[in-house]
């Protein structure tokens, strides 16, 4: 081949800076020996000097044979040495590879040695278990793949790769069981995904209204976990997980509400206890949701239905409020809330201190200066609690909340009711990925209530829910 085609290294490197824009983390260096000049050019932020020493440059400066290309890749010591186009020079530097480009050749070697200081695996805050694996998911997708990769030595697993996001260029990965998933989903995901013309990815969140079927709707329409194990469950039942670099949240699709009710802990001890603590959290749902809106109703519409002696005690608590128990409802509901934002913000050991001072201090002191009534507040804190046994749909409750105290304030109990109706026929409405949401309640599929709100022994579950479209719903054996 002639050498017209070979590179000039000093003149190659000094473009690549250019399109780098002679961003100062940029590094470049050359090495000639005898009548070859060989240059590398990489990201200081991204590379160890000490492993770029020891596993490229050193290797190639003791280099006693004659120097060509094919030489200089054999004695690269990584694992991940490729050759690249001209064009894609600037995209395996930003990715964390060293670039060498050589002035006897027209080939351009990549070697990825990229490191980074990722977290250790670790439990996450959000889902902590009394028994099972307490390791978690972390913001570096090759850490997360590993742990993914552990819980199935079989080639069944399939992991595909996706660049997402004009400036951020974020690494994406869908994974799956190949012969268990359903392959028109798998597709689904993928178109939707290409379709995404955004200029950067900064959370997996940012993919969800994406991947949603009815992006604007109040409801969680993606599942979502920190925890490896969760993730390896929703793939042995034919689901797809989606991990996105620099975030240990990763997505699960399809998703059913049903999945709100359940928890880690539930598979990892008795199965009746895990079935009552299941209702317990349903009741919980339910309560935060209309528990303030109800107790508005009955006060100001329905007060003839209660007991005589509650009537008797709610009345004494209340005669010297200055608010309507609408207002009263609202405010201590709100103050409940602006505790909650300010104990996220502050510093752990500042938040603490608020906590106490908002809901003893204040609480205490605003029922004696005859502010709030007790009933109110006991009422309010309760839905509030309730809340988080359910905390994944804690954003979407505390909505409803609101939105059912409204009703109950000027419509009473058969509004509630009419909202309560209006609120499920939404969401019998719902489809996702062709997966009902209501799933297996509406539609009532038999064999999929084996873990629903009830839970039977493991040994029971011999097929994959039949919520979920997948291609093998065989699990166990006889």
């Amino acid at each position: 081949m002639s050498s017209m085609n070979f590179f000039n290294v000093e003149k190659e490197i000094k473009n690549i800076k250019k399109e780098l824009h002679f961003s100062f983390d940029v590094a470049d260096r050359t090495l000639k020996k005898g009548s070859v000049t060989i240059g590398f050019i990489y990201l200081k932020s991204f590379t160890d000097n000490l492993i770029f020493s020891t596993a490229i440059y050193q290797p190639i400066s003791d280099l006693n044979e004659e120097i060509s290309f094919s030489s200089v890749k054999n004695i690269v010591q990584a694992n991940d040495v490729k050759e690249i186009k001209k064009e894609e020079i600037v995209d395996n530097i930003l990715k964390g590879a060293v670039i060498i480009l050589m002035n006897n050749s027209d080939k351009i070697l990549s070697v990825d040695i990229q490191k980074f200081n990722a977290r250790a695996p670790s439990e996450p805050p959000t889902t902590p278990v009394i028994q099972g694996p307490r390791e978690g998911f972390t913001e570096d997708i090759k850490t997360n793949l590993g742990l993914l990769r552990k819980r199935f030595y079989s080639s069944d697993l399939v992991l595909k790769n996706f660049d997402v996001g004009k400036r951020t260029k974020t690494q994406i990965v869908i994974a799956y069981l190949d012969s268990v998933v359903d392959k028109k989903i798998v597709k689904e995901i993928e178109k939707k995904l290409k379709k995404i013309d955004i200029d950067g990815v900064v959370d997996s969140y940012y993919l969800v209204p994406y991947l949603s079927n009815n992006p604007n709707s109040l409801f969680k329409q993606v599942g979502n976990t920190e925890k490896p194990d969760i993730v390896c469950a929703k793939l042995l039942e034919g689901r797809v997980a989606i991990l996105v670099d620099n975030t240990p949240i990763v997505l699960t699709i399809p998703f059913v509400l049903l999945e709100e009710l359940q928890n880690t802990n539930d598979y990892y001890t008795n199965y009746l206890y895990s079935t009552l603590l299941r209702f317990i959290r349903a009741v919980g749902g339910f309560f935060a949701v209309l528990g303030p809106g109800l107790y508005i109703a009955l006060q100001l519409f329905h007060y003839n239905i209660l007991p005589l002696k509650y009537l008797i005690t709610i009345a004494d608590s209340t005669q010297q409020i200055p608010f309507t128990p609408f207002i009263e409802i609202l405010f201590i509901s709100l103050l409940f809330q602006i505790l909650y934002e300010v104990s996220l913000r502050l510093p752990s050991y500042l938040g603490l201190a608020t906590s106490i001072v908002g809901a003893l201090i204040l609480g205490d002191t605003g029922v004696k200066a005859g502010l709030i009534s007790p009933p109110a507040v006991i009422v309010v804190a309760i839905a509030k609690i309730a809340l988080y046994t359910i905390p994944e749909q804690a954003a979407q409750i505390t909505v409803l909340q609101f939105v059912f105290l409204l009703i109950g304030a000027s419509l009473g109990l058969l509004g509630l009711i009419g909202g309560l109706i209006y609120v499920i026929s939404y969401l019998n409405t719902i489809e996702n990925f062709g997966t009902p949401y209501l799933a297996p309640f509406s539609p009532f599929i038999l064999k999929d209530n084996k873990d629903g709100l009830l839970r039977v022994p493991i040994t029971s579950m011999k097929d994959r829910p039949y919520s979920f479209n997948n291609t093998d719903h065989k699990r166990k054996g006889e």
